[in-house]
């Protein structure tokens, strides 16, 4: 059975007390590799950012003293410098920084010549190129061992989580990039420590190679993101309760059942393909009567009529409708890019 990497430690390194009482703890549970916030980026100012360069020592205890790893965020040039000059592990880029190619750029070349592992978070927004292109910046500077974080994405308006999950962007990333290393960030999608099981035991059915996790001594008192970090007890009981689930079999029968559950799989594909060329084929022959008779594209009413039936007749077949939304809405979409060009011939 495959062993999931774990990472975790405070949001911020606040002081030697906080640090090494909570990789005691951490070390404890079986965490090999401490995290800590040393810089801290915040979206507004005179919020606490970290208490900088001092608390680089105290995580050099830990490392001494209980042999852990120790990894922390880099943001800068500087970041980088005095990281590596710490004897830090592991690094990892923080989204708003992947997002920044300039800045991407610079760290790249500072790290130029070096081997320590580097994981990249998503960018802030769902854009899988972005995402990859931190990764090839760093792969061009030369660096081996690389792998990403999945932390969810920004989104506008109330959502259950901080960051919504978006699971099909970093499914991609590994479909892309099949050795990739996989770590989920459950803290930061959750935004509350009690969706932190849920969310980790998605990433490991979805075969993530493990998590990093916010973990403090006394979470109540953090001076960052107090209200997502776990205690190391209540981490280790989330661990135990994971499930974690192989990539594959050699069960003869469970191979034949599966390939033959596959096979039905891809007849039905082809037989969605070719009602969605039916469907677009229908779609151009309404764009061509539109234009003939000089009416607009889009009817809003006539958008309203189909989703409120496909709902009705969805819910009667078991299927959801935030799943059938976003399904028909692409379809939707696609109708009216190609009248769109029809009107324009």
């Amino acid at each position: 059975m495959r062993k999931p990497v774990i990472i975790a430690g405070p949001c911020s390194a606040e002081s030697e007390q906080q640090i090494f009482e909570t990789a005691k703890a951490l070390k404890n549970a079986g965490v090999e590799v401490l995290r800590a916030g040393i810089w801290k980026p915040r979206t507004r100012p005179n919020c606490f950012e970290g208490v900088g360069s001092e608390g680089l020592s105290w995580m050099q205890r830990v490392q001494r003293e209980l042999g852990m790893k120790i990894s922390t965020e880099v943001a800068n040039v500087k970041h980088v410098y005095e990281a590596l000059k710490a004897g830090m592990d592991m690094l990892w880029i923080g989204a708003r920084t992947t997002a920044n190619p300039f800045a991407m750029q610079e760290i790249a070349d500072a790290l130029k010549g070096t081997d320590i592992p580097v994981l990249v978070k998503n960018p802030v927004n769902p854009d899988v190129e972005l995402w990859i292109g931190a990764l090839e910046r760093l792969n061009m500077a030369g660096l081996k061992k690389m792998g990403v974080i999945h932390r969810g994405f920004s989104t506008y308006g109330k959502t259950k989580y901080r960051n919504v999950p978006q699971w099909q962007l970093p499914i991609e990333i590994k479909r892309r990039f099949p050795e990739m290393l996989m770590i989920c960030d459950p803290s930061h999608i959750s935004g509350k420590r009690e969706y932190i099981q849920e969310i980790s035991q998605q990433a490991m059915d979805l075969g993530f190679d493990g998590l990093i996790v916010e973990s403090h001594i006394c979470p109540e008192i953090a001076l960052s993101d107090a209200a997502q970090q776990v205690t190391p007890m209540a981490l280790s009981e989330i661990l135990d309760k994971l499930v974690i689930r192989d990539i594959d079999s050699e069960n003869v029968e469970y191979k034949e059942n599966i390939d033959e559950l596959r096979a039905r799989i891809d007849v039905l594909d082809n037989d969605l393909l070719e009602l969605l060329a039916s469907r677009m084929r229908v779609s151009d022959e309404i764009g061509k009567y539109k234009k003939q008779n000089n009416i607009t594209i889009l009817q809003p009413g006539r958008w309203d009529t189909i989703l409120g039936k496909v709902f009705e007749k969805g819910n009667q077949k078991g299927l959801d409708n935030e799943f059938l939304e976003k399904i028909f809405k692409a379809i939707h979409q696609a109708s009216i890019d190609r009248q769109t060009k029809i009107m324009n011939e």
